[in-house]
């Protein structure tokens, strides 16, 4: 029988507030208590660095960032530097993989196929490259570009943060950052020339990640989301 995951749709929040509302969705998990979610959210102009982060991915000094209206956060995921922005959906599954596998490998292949299969329903052929973290297609040069980043978090097999995806991302404000780590460019759907509705791409997304993961997925009310604020 599919175990019952919750779909909430966070809509433009705060990388913090996000945050906040994942661990208290994990503390849950951990006590056995509550259920497995995948929160979707945009964020407004932010820059994170991963766990593994070296601050010379960071190419501008903060100063400048907060000039520009992006913030920075230092954080638990695991990688390295990243943006998040508009135009970009980022997923943040709270699940408890004791329900699942416990096998960090096989979680974040299922993660990086759940948005494999999303993109093919939009007629974007995308993949992965070995021993890189992430979603790849080709960009309109040719080139392999990411269009999906991935970066998670484990405690007592409990996971939060997750990906993100450039729907209609802003591409510009990459160029503070060596995305990742990685010199390789980035690309977004729209810079493919697919012009998709958000809400669509957060509906495929959502259900792919119910078949890949075994879930019966449910979207939780407005109301029971301000609650969990």
């Amino acid at each position: 029988m599919s175990r019952t995951c919750i779909v909430c749709d966070l809509g433009r929040m705060g990388y913090a507030e996000a945050l906040s509302i994942q661990r208290r969705i994990a503390d849950e998990r951990k006590r056995g208590e509550g259920v497995d979610h995948l929160l979707l959210v945009e964020h407004p102009h932010v820059v994170t660095v991963g766990r593994n982060g070296h601050e010379e991915n960071i190419l501008a000094p903060e100063e400048m960032l907060r000039r520009k209206g992006i913030e920075l956060h230092y954080t638990d995921r695991g990688g390295d530097v990243t943006y998040h922005g508009p135009g970009q959906i980022v997923g943040y599954p709270v699940l408890d993989l004791r329900e699942w596998k416990r096998d960090v490998g096989a979680y974040v292949r299922a993660i990086e196929q759940t948005i494999i299969d999303a993109l093919a329903e939009f007629g974007i052929e995308a993949g992965r490259i070995p021993k890189l973290t992430g979603v790849w297609t080709r960009d309109a040069q040719g080139e392999q570009a990411k269009i999906a980043a991935i970066g998670v978090h484990l405690s007592r097999w409990v996971s939060t943060h997750g990906w993100a995806l450039n729907v209609a991302t802003d591409l510009e404000y990459f160029r503070y950052i060596v995305p990742c780590g990685l010199t390789k460019p980035v690309t977004s759907m729209r810079a493919l020339g697919v012009e998709a509705d958000a809400g669509e791409v957060k509906e495929s997304l959502a259900k792919r990640f119910g078949k890949n993961f075994d879930f019966e997925m449910q979207a939780e009310a407005p109301a029971l989301t301000g609650e969990l604020r």
